[in-house]
């Protein structure tokens, strides 16, 4: 089975980005309003770049990481524009670019060492099925999805994961089982165990932020390794790891769950990563055309006027001017000034303000 991910392009000019297997069936889901989100507010929604891959993991790894792009970056790749792409990009550039025919998404390293992969989460011997689906949803929140489980108590999968992960599923459906942490770290050369206690083990003990920081400067995947809800990593496991990672917390409240300790570490991971950001240059408005701010201070003038408001009338130019930059400095939107417009004629007229509301109703 083939798997897609895409971008729209919808109708106030922001883009969504998402995954799926049947892409002409979910483009007829969200121009039909059937999903909620985005672009249920924001149809209508083109199509402006798709690109097909053999699995999920690598369609949901390219959405991933779209969706952390600017906008200029992902106009690059809808426009095919390889060396805009380059420019804007801080890491080695994907090759999504280069064709729109690729089978899957691959590094091209144009000669620079590419950067290492988001980190491993390993819950070792964890006990409830909700608290797997808890820490998915911490590690989704933060672009974190490989989730390895060690002798989870209740087996896998567990039914109970799945309505704790409040959608986080692609997270569980991928989750692996080891029998040891050693076979879950088998592939990762750079390993760190979260405790609070040293256990008589002499080991570098490092905070969250600094085990982050190494993490994104590695040279190899790395692992993070969470112990049991009640009992937490025994000793032989913590002596796996490189370093400790220990969060600072009360000393007389120490009472982490196991959720809160994922999403302590995944936060701090994804203040280095490229995730997706509600930024202005993608969620607000356009400022409102110089005339249309003109319409609302003329407007305002006059009101103002008729109401006696101008004394003494030697320092009308000032106020007037203090006025114009109060309303200037605000960054008004077209929908905003027209807003604004409507409470001064409201405030003007009252009763024009009651028939509107009544025509309205």
């Amino acid at each position: 089975m083939d798997f897609y991910t895409y971008i729209l392009r919808c109708s106030d000019g922001s883009y969504y980005t998402g995954h799926t297997d049947d892409l002409h069936a979910r483009l007829a889901q969200h121009q039909s309003a059937a999903l909620p989100g985005h672009t249920h507010s924001r149809r209508s929604v083109t199509l402006v770049w798709s690109e097909r891959f053999p699995d999920r993991d690598q369609a949901f790894t390219a959405e991933r990481q779209i969706k952390g792009w600017s906008r200029a970056k992902k106009e690059a790749l809808i426009r095919g524009d390889l060396e805009a792409f380059r420019l804007l990009s801080k890491k080695p550039v994907l090759r999504y670019a280069a064709s729109t025919s690729s089978a899957a998404a691959q590094d091209e390293r144009s000669g620079e060492p590419g950067a290492p992969p988001p980190p491993a989460i390993v819950l070792v011997r964890p006990q409830l099925g909700e608290n797997i689906g808890k820490a998915a949803r911490a590690m989704l929140n933060f672009g974190l999805t490989d989730l390895r489980l060690v002798s989870p108590r209740d087996g896998w999968p567990n039914p109970s994961a799945g309505p704790a992960a409040s959608g986080a599923d692609r997270v569980l459906e991928h989750a692996r089982v080891f029998d040891s942490v050693a076979q879950a770290v088998a592939d990762c050369p750079h390993v760190y165990a979260t405790t609070v206690r040293k256990r008589g083990l002499v080991m570098p003990v490092v905070s969250p932020e600094t085990a982050a920081r190494e993490i994104r400067a590695n040279d190899g995947p790395s692992a993070i390794l969470f112990g049991a809800e009640r009992s937490g990593l025994e000793t032989d496991e913590v002596a796996l790891a490189g370093k400790i990672v220990t969060v600072p917390v009360n000393p007389e409240f120490r009472s982490l769950n196991l959720a809160q300790a994922v999403i302590l570490i995944a936060y701090e991971w994804s203040k280095g990563a490229d995730l997706a950001v509600p930024t202005l240059g993608d969620e607000a408005e356009p400022r409102a055309p110089h005339e249309h701010l003109e319409g609302l201070i003329g407007q305002l003038y006059e009101a103002l006027e008729a109401a006696d408001y101008f004394h003494p009338p030697d320092r009308t130019p000032a106020t007037k001017n203090t006025i114009r930059t109060i309303l200037t400095k605000a960054g008004w939107s077209t929908r905003e000034v027209q807003a604004m417009r409507g409470i001064v004629r409201a405030l003007v007229d009252p009763r024009k303000g009651r028939r509107a509301k009544g025509r309205s109703g």
